[in-house]
């Protein structure tokens, strides 16, 4: 080395300066790293090479693109050179790999070494993600849809949840009955059971009533006149003590198809009151023509109007008597307090039996009759001889019927004396009640069962009936409804059917 140097020229200062300047730029052009270039290159003339400072990399790279025309995808290939202060050099330091799964570079740092560097390609086999999918992989179609049956399901469940809510407020509400409604419109849109109306609709109406006058009293209580919505109405109020029939009343007004048009209408029954004093109500339809009794004080019949409330009683009788077999069958039912003053007219002329305080039903499924536990016992002047002797059959209910039929025959014979005949008033007979010749206004047990079942009285057949064809038929029939025996008696079908003939044959013989 000492040698060498010792053969080297003397050099002044500006040689020296001259020579290390080339040396500098001899020593950083032979550093720099050439390159190839295409898709890459910064400049477009250097021909497929470009250079880059040393610490440099020449690269290659292949990266997936989509052809959106071709609908498919395939490999593109850049070759160029990398400096050192270029942000793609992480990528040849293997750090945008997981970054970029696409894209795959290959780095080297000999000139032209990148000229045969070929990356791996896999093929990506799945189509690019479509502007109308969710990042899921969903189409935007399937989203609207499922988004649409939400919303559809979610409407209808408060629909449901609004008419609900308003189904129960109108429950609970006062005003359960509408304002436009008649008591007429409210039975026939009630169930057709005939059972009567839904027991909230009653008490509602119980509440709304405007009493006006009493037009009766009684034993168990008064009859009022009371206006609902401008509409007459018959209030029966029970005295307190007779809370038991104005329990069995409801109940067998209440019973599956009992409504018929020779029953009185049932509207409703209601209970009022406070601590200290009791209201029992049972609201029904009011007839202005009052009760039998009273309309035959003052009226005298025909044979048609006589016929016509004949035929009517009989036909509520046998209503409820007769039993009604089905689903909503109704039981056989007995009065047990037919008369006069529990029957009412009609403005057509008809009756409608009333005042069910005493009934007892059958209970055919079983066998058993309904015996409601109430201490009256009836009417002791429309008693039959089997009750008046304590001889009455009590677990069979044909002879409850046949206790009817014969109370039956006592009202027939009320009704009969006021008919005239041949059209001359005067010959009708004034008004009076049965055994009212042999028995005091009021009779006792004692009275009653002397005069029909030890002396056996009944009462007087006119003269004058067995000259008028309507009227001596009649007397046959009553005749046979008030037999001693009463397995005797007529059946209420059967009195019905006699009647249903003699007014038949009387329209004829008037045409």
């Amino acid at each position: 080395m000492a040698a060498f140097l010792a053969g080297l020229p003397v050099l002044d200062g500006r040689s020296l300066r001259i020579f290390f300047l080339v040396f500098v730029v001899r020593t950083l052009y032979v550093s720099a790293l050439k390159c190839y270039c295409d898709g890459h290159c910064p400049d477009e003339k250097q021909n497929g090479t470009c250079e880059v400072p040393a610490g440099g990399y020449c690269f290659s790279s292949v990266e997936e693109v989509w052809d959106v025309e071709l609908e498919e995808s395939g490999p593109e290939w850049s070759y160029g050179c990398l400096a050192p202060d270029e942000p793609g050099m992480m990528q040849c330091k293997g750090y945008m790999a997981k970054k970029h799964p696409r894209k795959k570079i290959v780095c080297c740092n000999s000139d032209h070494c990148n000229r045969d560097l070929l990356p791996r390609y896999n093929a990506n086999t799945t189509v690019p993600p479509d502007q109308r999918t969710l990042p899921s992989g969903a189409p935007l179609v399937i989203l609207a849809a499922t988004l649409s049956v939400c919303l559809i399901v979610f409407t209808l469940v408060i629909v449901l949840v609004l008419v609900y809510h308003r189904y129960r407020r109108k429950e609970r509400e006062p005003c359960l009955v509408s304002s436009q409604g008649t008591l007429k419109d409210l039975i026939e849109q009630s169930s057709g059971s005939g059972s009567g109306l839904p027991l909230l609709v009653q008490r509602t109406i119980a509440k709304q009533l405007q009493l006006s006058q009493c037009v009766g009293k009684g034993r168990y209580g008064e009859v009022w006149l009371a206006r609902w919505r401008g509409e007459k109405v018959a209030v029966k109020v029970f005295f307190t003590l007779e809370e038991a029939s104005w329990f069995r009343e409801t109940e067998i007004y209440q019973t599956m198809l009992m409504r018929h048009e020779n029953i009185l209408g049932f509207i409703a029954a209601d209970i009022k009151g406070t601590g200290s004093w009791t209201q029992m109500l049972l609201i029904t339809d009011y007839h202005e023509r009052g009760s039998l009794h009273d309309y035959l004080q003052t009226t005298v019949l025909d044979h048609p109007s006589l016929l016509a409330i004949c035929l009517s009683i009989a036909s509520g009788i046998v209503h409820l008597h007769t039993e009604i077999f089905g689903t909503r069958g109704k039981p056989a039912i007995a009065h047990r307090d037919i008369k006069s003053k529990n029957i009412l007219v009609k403005k057509n002329g008809e009756c409608a039996i009333a005042d069910f305080g005493l009934a007892v039903r059958y209970l055919s499924e079983t066998g058993e009759i309904d015996i409601a536990p109430n201490p009256r016992v009836g009417t002791r002047r429309y008693m039959a001889p089997e009750v008046l002797d304590e001889t009455l059959n009590a677990s069979s209910f044909d002879a409850f019927k046949m206790a009817d039929m014969y109370s039956v025959g006592l009202v027939l014979w009320e009704v009969c004396r006021r008919c005239a005949s041949g059209g001359k008033v005067s010959t009708a007979e004034p008004y009076v009640v049965p055994y009212h010749d042999v028995v005091p206004s009021d009779p006792d047990f004692e009275e009653m069962r002397l005069a029909v079942c030890v002396k056996r009285l009944r009462p007087t057949i006119p003269t004058r009936w067995e000259t008028d064809p309507i009227l001596a038929s009649m007397s046959k029939l009553m005749s046979e409804c008030w037999h001693t025996n009463p397995a005797v008696r007529l059946t209420a079908l059967r009195v019905k059917k006699t009647m249903s003939k003699l007014h038949i044959d009387n329209a004829i013989k008037i045409v």
